[in-house]
C-alpha cells in the first residue's frame, strides 16, 4: 500500500480511481487502464486506486495489483465517499495535473489524453468530460439521459455557469487549482464533482470540455432518486454560499483566477437570495417610515413616500449587489424604470389599503401595517421579476471588429535547430481480460 504524503516532484499525472467493493471489476479495469496509459503516455504518470471502506475483497485485490504493477499504487481510507477520496489523495498527491475517472471505466480511455494536455501545457486549470456535446457518442437509457441534462440545464440556469456536463466521471484538475478549490468543496460524496466545477468557474477559472464515448454501466447501483435530493440541496447550499460571501471565492479569484473582462456571473439562486435580503431590509425600512409618517400625513400619503424612499434605495442595492451593474452608465434610466416598477409595487400595496378599508373600515393602525407589510412582500416578488426582465437585462453589445496590423517579422539570424527523428509511438496492445475470479495471488 502507497502512502498518501509520497512525494514525487517529478511525477506530471495521478489518475485516482476510486471504488467502493468493485471486487468483480477492479482487477481487469486496472489493468485495462494500466496497459493503456503505457502505450499513450510519454510524461510521467501513476494510477492510484482509492478503495474507500469497502465491505468485500476490494482492499485485497488493490493491494495484489499495486504490488504487481509498476505505477500502480492503493490507497485505503476509512469512511466511504467519492468526494471524501478524491479530496484526501488529490490534496496529498504531488502531481502537475490531478485526474479521476470512474472505475467502470464507461468513458473511452481514448479521451484521457485530450483531457490532460490543456492542463500540462498551461492552456487550462480544469478538464471535464462532456458527454452531452453534439460529437460526443452516448449509450445509455432514456431515463438517465433526460435526468442528466435537465440537471445540467437546470445547473446553467440556476447558478451561472457555462460548463455542459457536470457529472461525468472523468475529469481533471492542476495542483495549483486543487489546492485553492478542494479546501472549500463541503461534499463528500456524489456531489462533490459539481461543487468543484462551479466554484472553479466562479474563481474564474478555465474548464476545458473534452467530447466523449461513454457506455452506461448497466450494473450501477447509484440511486437516482436520492442522489438527485442530495444535489439540489448542494446547488441550495453552494448558491446561497456564494451569494453571502459565506465562501471567500474572491480570494481564490483574486490568487490564480485568469482575470475574465467581467467578474464571474451570479446565477440565479444567488440573484434570488441577495435580491430577498435586500427586500427584506427594504420590506422593514418600509414598515419603520410608514409608522413614522403616517400619524401626520395619512395612510395613503405615508404609503406612497414610505415606498418611494426605500424604493429608490431598493434599485441603487439590487443595480450594484444583485444584478452587477457597477459605474454610472445607465444609472439614471434605471432609476426612471425602477420608479415604473416603483408604481406597479405602490399600485398593489395601496389596492391592498383600499380594500382593508373597504371591508373593514374600523381597521387598527397594526392591521393596515400588517396588511401593507403583506403587499409589499409581493410587490418585491413582482419587482424582482420586472428587474431581471427589464431594467437590468443583460443586453449584448455588437463588437467592434478592427482590422488588425499585424508587425512585421525580425530577422531571425540563428541558425534553425536540427530536425531530429522521433520514434515512432509503440501500437496500443490489446485488452487483455482477466479471470473473473477477483484473486491475484501468483
Amino acid at each position: 500500500m502507497s502512502s498518501m504524503t509520497e512525494t514525487n516532484p517529478t511525477l506530471d499525472i495521478d489518475i485516482v480511481v476510486p471504488c467502493y467493493n468493485e471486487q468483480d471489476t477492479l482487477a481487469a479495469h486496472v489493468r485495462r487502464l494500466h496497459a493503456f496509459c503505457h502505450a499513450t503516455f510519454s510524461h510521467s504518470w501513476r494510477i492510484t486506486i482509492a478503495d474507500n471502506a469497502s465491505t468485500d475483497d476490494t482492499a485485497r485485490i488493490a493491494d495484489d495489483l499495486a504490488a504487481m504493477l509498476p505505477e500502480v499504487h492503493a490507497v485505503h481510507l476509512p469512511e466511504k465517499g467519492r468526494g471524501r477520496a478524491l479530496k484526501a489523495v488529490w490534496g496529498a498527491s504531488p502531481a502537475r495535473v490531478l485526474v479521476y475517472v470512474d472505475e467502470d471505466l464507461s468513458t473511452d480511455l481514448a479521451a484521457l489524453e485530450p483531457l490532460v494536455a490543456p492542463l500540462l501545457s498551461g492552456h487550462s486549470d480544469v478538464a471535464i468530460g462532456n458527454r452531452l456535446a453534439g460529437s460526443s457518442r452516448v449509450v445509455r437509457g432514456g431515463k438517465r439521459e433526460f435526468i442528466s441534462r435537465s440537471y445540467n440545464l437546470l445547473l446553467r440556469t440556476t447558478m451561472g455557469v457555462s460548463f455542459s456536463d457536470a457529472q461525468c466521471g472523468f475529469k481533471a484538475i492542476t495542483r495549483q487549482a486543487a489546492k485553492h478549490i478542494l479546501p472549500l468543496c463541503e461534499d463528500d460524496a456524489w456531489f462533490f464533482d459539481t461543487e468543484m466545477l462551479v466554484l472553479a468557474e466562479h474563481a474564474g477559472l478555465r474548464v476545458h470540455e473534452v467530447p466523449v464515448d461513454w457506455v452506461d454501466d448497466v450494473n450501477s447501483s447509484v440511486d437516482i432518486t436520492s442522489t438527485a435530493t442530495e444535489d439540489l440541496k448542494g446547488m441550495w447550499r453552494v448558491s446561497r454560499g456564494l451569494a453571502t460571501g459565506r465562501i471567500p471565492i474572491t480570494s481564490v479569484y483574486a490568487a490564480i483566477g485568469r482575470q475574465p473582462f467581467t467578474t464571474p456571473p451570479v446565477g440565479i439562486l444567488g440573484q434570488m437570495l441577495r435580491f430577498g435580503a435586500i427586500g427584506v431590509l427594504s420590506t422593514i425600512a418600509f414598515a419603520v417610515l410608514y409608522a413614522v409618517l403616517r400619524p401626520a400625513l395619512g395612510s395613503q400619503t405615508a404609503d406612497f413616500l414610505a415606498l418611494l424612499l426605500t424604493a429608490v434605495g431598493n434599485t441603487a442595492l439590487n443595480r450594484r449587489f444583485t444584478f452587477g451593474v457597477r459605474g454610472r452608465a445607465g444609472a439614471g434610466q434605471h432609476q426612471i424604470q425602477g420608479l415604473v416598477v416603483f408604481g406597479i409595487a405602490w399600485a398593489i400595496t395601496s389596492g391592498s389599503l383600499v380594500m382593508l378599508h373597504a371591508t373593514a373600515p374600523g381597521a387598527t393602525h397594526e392591521a393596515e401595517i400588517a396588511v401593507l407589510t403583506g403587499a409589499n412582500l409581493v410587490a418585491t416578488l413582482v419587482r424582482f421579476l420586472l428587474f431581471k426582465a427589464w431594467v437590468f437585462r443583460t443586453r449584448r453589445q455588437p463588437e467592434l471588429i478592427r482590422p488588425a496590423v499585424m508587425p512585421a517579422p525580425e530577422a531571425n539570424t540563428e541558425p534553425l535547430p536540427t530536425a531530429t527523428a522521433t520514434p515512432p509511438r509503440a501500437e496500443r496492445p490489446g485488452i487483455e481480460l482477466v479471470p473473473d475470479s477477483p484473486r491475484l495471488d501468483s
